[in-house]
């Protein structure tokens, strides 16, 4: 949920970059932040434990407007992928106002992408959301490894919701920016 900061005059929005273990949930921040104006952005922070971490940030983008006279405020957070990290997944899904859904593209991981993607529906259900109505956009990650799956694959077991798709190398940030517009623009539409 939008969090409003009247005397600053801005509209706080969470977007969450969630996936399966290594999908490129990080990677995509980190390049985000890489390239982003120091003087719009907040320092990239951790929360680490022994076995895991979170890793968020804010900005404020300054192509997309103002909302009413509001400037607008994202903070970027990425989930642990890891299946045992389900309870901070849920924690760091609370309160967001959209998801960016990190596939890994590779063969070998269509299996835990689907359980992922089920298991993301699940939390927002449980927060009292409908997730057909939920602001999602997919990334197809890892495009540039060799046994990757067609995209119209992916499409057929990911994107039964018809969501907004882009293809990505978060590492170099092939569609890393694709993605994060269109999220922020479908998340400042729903304000």
């Amino acid at each position: 949920m939008a969090l409003i900061n009247v005397a600053a005059r801005e509209i706080h929005c969470k977007i969450v970059y969630y996936g399966p273990g290594m999908c490129g949930k990080t990677s995509n921040l980190q390049y985000i932040h890489a390239q982003v104006p120091r003087d719009t952005k907040g320092d990239l922070l951790s929360i680490a434990t022994e076995t895991e971490r979170t890793l968020f940030f804010d900005f404020l983008p300054l192509d997309l407007g103002k909302v009413r006279g509001f400037q607008t405020r994202f903070h970027l957070y990425t989930v642990p992928g890891q299946v045992l990290y389900e309870r901070t997944r849920v924690a760091v899904l609370n309160g967001s106002d959209g998801v960016v859904f990190v596939a890994d593209s590779q063969r070998s991981k269509l299996e835990e992408n689907i359980k992922s993607l089920k298991e993301l529906a699940v939390n927002i259900t449980r927060q009292n959301k409908k997730f057909q109505d939920y602001p999602v956009i997919l990334q197809y990650n890892k495009r540039d490894l060799g046994d990757v799956l067609p995209v119209p694959v992916l499409d057929k077991y990911l994107n039964g919701m018809h969501w907004q798709r882009f293809e990505a190398v978060a590492t170099t940030g092939v569609g890393v920016f694709d993605t994060l517009k269109a999220i922020s623009k479908l998340v400042i539409s729903r304000l």
